[in-house]
């Protein structure tokens, strides 16, 4: 079966960049990438992620122009920031008086070297601590993940990401982050996560990693018994559904290349907006 008769609506559904806007794009994500001032921690405390800190951060921020049609001036919520890596390609691109980022994690050691790192030099980028329960990144956190409230008024992002955030959680709490992306969204903001969507045909193909076996709860593939939320999948049209359940509209699904499929990125990419148009 093609994969892509399950998707809810066509792929690439985001109208291409101009040469132009092609052309300064590509410079920038290069620029960042070779920019040895900008600040990396030591990589040893990179907790989440592997290959290199700053090209990874540069590859999604073109993920997020490209597909995600993020603009310079809007305002950025990104949620499981971990230590930083979408912040600093994010601070090279994001400007004017309106621009604006916050960032939240439940690791505390990811949140501290963010603000005491990013925010002296870059005062519009913000991070704080959200001490939801997770079993491999936050153990002991005081909030339950389905019970999650972000420390944000209404309306107020232009822009939310969740990048290999909803890799590491059940459908229940991705559920529950689409409800309060939904809340802080302006009308016309979008949602940018990233997520792996598993098709008929992918747990079997040799070439994907993870190898995904059956979960326990119905849809849901783990990469290893041991550890469920260390890389956990969900039948394809289930994770859309739950953005759908919380009030957004998917506007594109981009299928990575985990599952040994040509592909721009690794996981697949949902991007959906709340309904409405931007003021």
């Amino acid at each position: 079966m093609n994969v892509q008769v399950a998707l809810k609506i066509p792929a690439r559904a985001t109208p291409p960049l101009s040469a132009g806007e092609e052309v300064r794009l590509a410079w920038l994500m290069q620029a960042i990438g070779r920019n040895r001032f900008l600040p990396a921690p030591p990589p040893e405390s990179v907790f989440v992620g592997d290959g290199d800190y700053r090209a990874i951060g540069a590859e999604f921020l073109g993920h997020f122009v490209r597909l995600g049609e993020l603009k310079p001036t809007e305002r950025v919520l990104d949620i499981g920031c971990g230590i930083g890596r979408m912040a600093v390609p994010l601070t090279q691109y994001l400007e004017g008086e309106g621009a604006a980022y916050e960032g939240v994690d439940p690791v505390a050691e990811g949140i501290a070297w963010c603000t005491r790192t990013i925010t002296p030099v870059y005062p519009n980028f913000r991070f704080c601590r959200v001490d939801v329960a997770h079993p491999l990144y936050n153990p002991q956190g005081q909030l339950a993940g389905e019970e999650v409230v972000l420390p944000f008024p209404d309306a107020g992002f232009d822009f939310a990401m969740m990048v290999s955030v909803a890799t590491h959680l059940p459908l229940a709490e991705i559920g529950a982050y689409a409800r309060e992306v939904a809340r802080v969204l302006a009308p016309g903001g979008r949602l940018f996560l990233t997520a792996f969507l598993v098709a008929p045909g992918d747990p079997a193909r040799e070439t994907a990693r993870p190898r995904f076996l059956p979960g326990e709860a119905p849809g849901t593939w783990i990469g290893d018994p041991q550890a469920p939320l260390a890389a956990i999948g969900f039948d394809i049209g289930l994770v859309e559904d739950a953005l759908e359940a919380a009030g957004l509209v998917i506007r594109q699904v981009e299928l990575g290349h985990w599952r040994g499929t040509d592909s721009a990125h690794y996981q697949d990419v949902i991007v959906a907006a709340k309904p409405g148009s931007a003021p």
